[in-house]
Parts: C-alpha cells; sequence; structure tokens
C-alpha cells in the first residue's frame, strides 16, 4: 500500500511540475510588442486605434512556404484591414544564419511586392518566442477586447501549402468572418506547415 501511495505521489508530481509549452495558446491574452517596420519607424498594436484585432503573421523573405503564402498574406490584409483586422507581418529569423532575411533584404521585398501592411523584424526573437511561433508561415489571430488582445485562432493560413487547390479550407478567413458576425470561430488550431524558425546561437 505504501509502495502504491508513493507511485501515485511521483506522478501527480510529475504532472504538477511539468513546464508548459511556450507561446500563447487560444483564449490567452497577447501582450503588446514594439518593432522596427520596414520604413524604419517602430510599430505596436497600440498604434492601431481603431483595430478590432489583428492577424499577426509570423513570415519571411527565404522560405518557399512564406513565398507560396505571400500573395495570400496580402490578400488578408485587403480583405480584413478595412473591416478591423488588420495583418502585423513579422519576420523571426536570425538574420546571420538566413542572410535573405536580413533587414536590408526585407525592405527590398516589401518594396518591390507593395505590401499595404507592416513588415517587422524581430531582432532579440523575444517576440516570436512569447507567441511561440515554430514556422514561417504562422497565424495568430487577435481579437481587442477591454482587457486586451485575445488570442481566437492559431495556426496555418489554410491547408493548401502548394496554393493549387481550389476548394481549401481557408481557416484564417473562417475564423475573422465568425469574429466579425459576433460568433467564435469553429476551429481554433491548426498546425502551422512551413520552414522551422532560424533562431540566434547562444553565446
Amino acid at each position: 500500500m505504501k509502495k502504491l501511495i508513493v507511485l501515485c505521489f511521483v506522478a501527480l508530481a510529475s504532472v504538477a511540475f511539468k513546464p508548459a509549452e511556450p507561446g500563447y495558446k487560444v483564449g490567452d491574452t497577447a501582450t503588446d510588442f514594439k518593432l522596427k517596420n520596414v520604413n524604419g519607424k517602430m510599430v505596436s498594436l497600440a498604434n492601431y486605434k481603431s483595430a478590432k484585432g489583428f492577424l499577426v503573421v509570423f513570415t519571411c523573405n527565404h522560405c518557399p512556404y512564406a513565398k507560396a503564402y505571400e500573395t495570400r498574406i496580402m490578400e488578408l490584409d485587403k480583405m480584413y484591414a478595412s473591416k478591423g483586422y488588420p495583418v502585423i507581418a513579422i519576420s523571426p529569423n536570425d538574420p546571420v544564419a538566413e542572410p535573405a532575411d536580413s533587414f536590408e533584404n526585407m525592405q527590398k521585398r516589401a518594396t518591390e511586392k507593395h505590401y499595404s501592411f507592416p513588415y517587422l523584424i524581430d531582432e532579440t526573437q523575444d517576440v516570436t518566442r512569447a507567441y511561440g511561433a515554430k514556422a514561417t508561415p504562422h497565424v495568430y489571430l487577435l481579437q481587442k477586447t477591454a482587457s486586451g488582445n485575445v488570442v481566437k485562432y492559431v495556426g496555418a493560413i489554410d491547408d493548401d501549402t502548394q496554393g493549387t487547390n481550389a476548394s481549401r479550407t481557408n481557416y484564417v478567413q473562417n475564423a475573422v468572418n465568425a469574429l466579425l458576425a459576433g460568433k467564435q470561430p469553429e476551429v481554433t488550431s491548426t498546425k502551422a506547415i512551413g520552414c522551422t524558425i532560424k533562431w540566434k546561437k547562444s553565446a
């Protein structure tokens, strides 16, 4: 009996002290940030006084998946910025590990493609860690509330990484449309498929 009690205690202890997975989950309140945009100005969510929420998209220059989704990210901003849900794009990668994602190359990309949304660089990677982004692209749909920016959806833009399936399921569009209609998204979490984040090497 004593042995059983000890085993139960160990099992409970292992659950109680299991470290939580990092990053925001649906229902969490996301902390605001201040990051440098490609135009050199600092941008935070607080700058968007009239926004109803945000589409925070971790993306980059070099990743084939990010390139495949680039047009769709631009379309999301055109569809929803005027309705209160602008795209806020963040490049999370260490430019030393991936030179194509340098600030200068971000500026070139944004200019060439005529981005209608900010393209921010997370130089310290602190924001990327806080959100728990694991791939590019990785989307976090936030809804502005009296208590802060609440996470309503996390994951992929849709289920068509190649951009060739006309009957794809548009996860992000469906989630934003639900919020605009005063409802909660039916699908709140999917797996983000893309390139891994290129982290800075520890000193």
